[in-house]
């Protein structure tokens, strides 16, 4: 594997990492602190004034008018959909649910990328992504933490669903524009989109919002602040990163290590004790994203014929 792949792999780690420890968090300050909407619109503006302000110091690049439109459905699905559709989850579902759920996106990357990018669905690829996500599925069986009971969980369990198909749809559509330009460019752009489709929602639930009056503190404006500038703009700076490097289905096979992340972390803070699955599960998880990286991508297939 090639430096520029291994730099690939370690910024979608990281991101997951990010993603991971986030879902918990937000759920402590969802919606008794701030509305959902409140909450994508805060993290979109925020990303907006930091990438723009970074990119004043970057080289200028040129986007295309056909480009442009690629990023306005990337800040469409991937941010706003995917952001508001995962904090509206957390009124109905659990933090370990919504993570699980987030496991089955590479199912839907490969289905995505195999229709728009038409990747080959090779049997390695294939193969890899259903022992990935069978170490996901480990977790929730076995986990004493999660709590079906809900009479609305189905409702979060199905904006879960819709969570994973925007995110998926947003790292196969934003692939190819992810090697034409820099992080900072797509993300200035993308992020401006996104701040502009999020205000009528979001600037109306604003005023309520109990994070920025007297009532708040700063442990609860500390988790904000990790949601906004590590969960925001880190993460989703670093997306783009590994998508110029490694393809999204590779990509979208870390987001299986999100309900192992959530299981440490309840075993931490001693909501979980360590079991059998947890090993095994991450195990899986590995051998799954090994194999989806050592298939071969559609140059690879047409070279060889």
């Amino acid at each position: 594997m090639t430096k520029d792949k291994w730099l690939g792999h370690g910024a979608i780690l990281a991101t997951n990492l990010i993603f991971g420890l986030n879902t918990p968090i937000a759920k402590t300050i969802v919606p008794e602190w701030i509305s959902p909407y409140a909450l994508t619109f805060v993290r979109m503006v925020f990303a907006t004034l930091v990438f723009w302000g970074i990119g004043l110091l970057a080289p200028k690049e040129e986007v295309g008018k056909r480009d442009l439109w690629t990023i306005f459905w990337g800040a469409l699905f991937g941010l706003v959909g995917a952001q508001v559709s995962f904090a509206n989850a957390l009124l109905y579902t659990s933090p370990v649910n919504i993570t699980i759920i987030a496991a089955m996106t590479p199912l839907a990357v490969m289905l995505i990328a195999a229709l728009i990018l038409k990747e080959p669905v090779t049997f390695k690829k294939a193969a890899g992504v259903l022992i990935g996500a069978s170490g996901a599925l480990l977790i929730i069986f076995q986990s004493s933490a999660i709590n079906t009971d809900s009479s609305g969980n189905w409702i979060g369990n199905l904006l879960c669903i819709v969570n994973v198909i925007t995110y998926a749809i947003y790292l196969v559509i934003t692939r190819p524009i992810s090697q034409r330009y820099s992080a900072i460019t797509l993300m200035k752009w993308m992020f401006l989109f996104s701040a502009l489709i999020s205000f009528p929602p979001g600037i109306s639930d604003l005023p309520e919002a109990k994070v920025f009056g007297t009532e708040s503190n700063p442990f609860i404006i500390l988790k904000l602040s990790y949601i906004v500038i590590m969960a925001t703009g880190i993460a989703y700076f670093l997306v783009p990163m590994a998508l110029k490097r490694i393809r999204p289905t590779t990509a979208s096979m870390y987001n299986n290590l999100q309900p192992i992340i959530a299981s440490i972390i309840a075993i931490l803070i001693g909501q979980d004790v360590f079991s059998w699955d947890k090993p095994i599960a991450a195990l899986l998880v590995f051998t799954g994203v090994y194999l989806v990286t050592q298939s071969k991508a559609k140059e690879e297939v047409k070279g060889i014929k």
